[in-house]
């Protein structure tokens, strides 16, 4: 198995903060470059995001450092208390995890914008037609951090009956995205590009692997 499509989930003994966005915990897991479209054609820098991710004996941690060259597409009015709709039409980085690798067709849906909004979503593609779980309840949080020309972005994901504390060794299927701009063909960036003729991010055949360490 090629290494270009893993990642790598650095266990971490010690409970960390979703909000602590510059934790050196975080250098201790190894980066993953979003940095294709989904077509697969290389993006430029400025639209170029990184992934690391953590895990502890409570949840999963997953931040994205992300390269902001051009106006944010946010929302006027965020709120974090609840999973925000249509929040894919926005600025978001998300992570797609299927926790079954032998049943890579339901996965789980985790997003995460500039603002600190978020939506989580269970889906089931196992009939060919898309299902999706809006009342699915992960009881993540979030963190992000505006600067300069970048945005930081972190998600805290508890284990729970649909997410269950993995083992070191075990392997899971994933993929990493970002949305950014309003481009409609240029603001869908992939970890592992679906490459489908038009913008579609779910494509969990072309999952790679999340490795836990």
């Amino acid at each position: 198995m090629a290494n270009e499509n893993i990642v790598e989930a650095q266990f971490t003994p010690t409970e960390l903060a979703v909000s602590d966005l510059q934790s050196a915990t975080w250098d201790k897991a190894k980066p993953v470059r979003i940095d294709h479209y989904w077509s697969g054609e290389p993006a430029p820098l400025s639209r170029h995001a990184e992934a690391r991710i953590l895990w502890t004996r409570k949840a999963l941690f997953v931040r994205y450092v992300c390269n902001q060259a051009e106006p944010l597409v946010i929302g006027h009015n965020p709120q974090t208390k609840t999973k925000t709709m249509n929040l894919w039409d926005r600025d978001v980085c998300e992570i797609f995890i299927a926790p079954d690798p032998t049943v890579v067709e339901k996965y789980l849906e985790f997003e995460v914008a500039p603002t600190g909004e978020w939506l989580d979503v269970a889906i089931d593609l196992t009939t060919g037609i898309r299902r999706s779980d809006w009342e699915f309840n992960s009881e993540m949080t979030t963190a992000a951090q505006i600067e300069k020309k970048r945005v930081t972005m972190a998600m805290r994901i508890p284990w729970s009956g649909r997410l269950r504390e993995p083992q070191q060794g075990d392997r899971w299927r994933v993929n990493l995205f970002r949305c950014v701009s309003r481009d409609p063909q240029l603001r869908y960036l992939a970890w592992q590009p679906t490459r489908t003729p038009e913008p579609f991010f779910h494509v969990p055949q072309v999952f790679g692997w999340l490795h836990f360490n």
